[in-house]
């Protein structure tokens, strides 16, 4: 469990170090005074965040925490069923987490936004992609559910309130389009990625910084499998079935 605790308060501040760094800047140290959530954005932008900069983002971190078994969750949990440490059990979880079905794909969405760019053109963009039968549109559908996706409603009126204030309403605009059209003509529906981007680029964090982001909200998540795991362990063996 501390070791835990002690991922948990890391991951971001490793994150913002790296991102300053990369800037030409050096990083900055926690302030004490400030949650984790309003720590990270003052560790990487150097000045204390806006209320609502700061509810959002806690909010963000607290949707990404955890949801079942998925891809990077049970890749930790297979590498802790081996009695691997929880260190290697989290790396495990980190790869999986960078494919972009995974998460990269709220990554994904803003490199679509920034495409489309205005609003007014957001529609035609989306209905002539989706002339290719075969196109993917990220921040859409779910293994798990077949409706709207409950943490995209949070993120979404959120990642408004944020643009209105920082002056970048278009984001939302373009993906609140681009979400139309796709249950009218795919009748799937927004999942916790199609707003999660929009909030963190009205916050001023760059696109490709979004999956760390990703990691560092789910290691909690990942610390309480693996503890889980340890707690009451059996070797996950899945077996294969031949179809040659």
């Amino acid at each position: 469990l501390r070791k835990s605790v002690r991922l948990t308060a890391q991951m971001p501040t490793l994150v913002a170090a790296w991102e300053r760094i990369r800037r030409g800047k050096a990083p900055v140290a926690p302030n004490p005074r400030l949650n984790l959530a309003a720590n990270f954005l003052y560790m990487v932008n150097g000045k204390t965040p806006t209320p609502l900069a700061a509810k959002t983002f806690d909010v963000a971190l607290i949707l990404h925490a955890d949801h079942e078994f998925n891809a990077s969750t049970f890749a930790a949990r297979v590498t802790a069923g081996t009695l691997s440490d929880l260190h290697s059990a989290i790396v495990s979880g980190i790869a999986t987490l960078k494919g972009p079905l995974h998460g990269g794909a709220n990554e994904q969405v803003m490199r679509m936004v920034e495409k489309i760019k205005d609003p007014a053109k957001a529609e035609a963009w989306i209905r002539t992609v989706l002339v290719d039968k075969e196109a993917r549109i990220m921040g859409f559908g779910h293994r798990v559910y077949r409706v709207e996706d409950p943490r995209a409603k949070h993120l979404r009126r959120l990642a408004s309130e944020l643009g209105q204030q920082a002056g970048k309403t278009s984001y939302v605009q373009i993906l609140d389009t681009v979400a139309r059209v796709m249950a009218a003509e795919k009748h799937i529906f927004p999942n916790v990625d199609l707003y999660s981007g929009a909030a963190y680029a009205a916050m001023g964090i760059p696109t490709d910084q979004f999956t760390p982001i990703f990691a560092l909200s789910r290691v909690a998540g990942w610390a309480a499998h693996v503890l889980e795991q340890h707690g009451n362990n059996r070797l996950i063996r899945p077996r294969s079935e031949y179809t040659g």
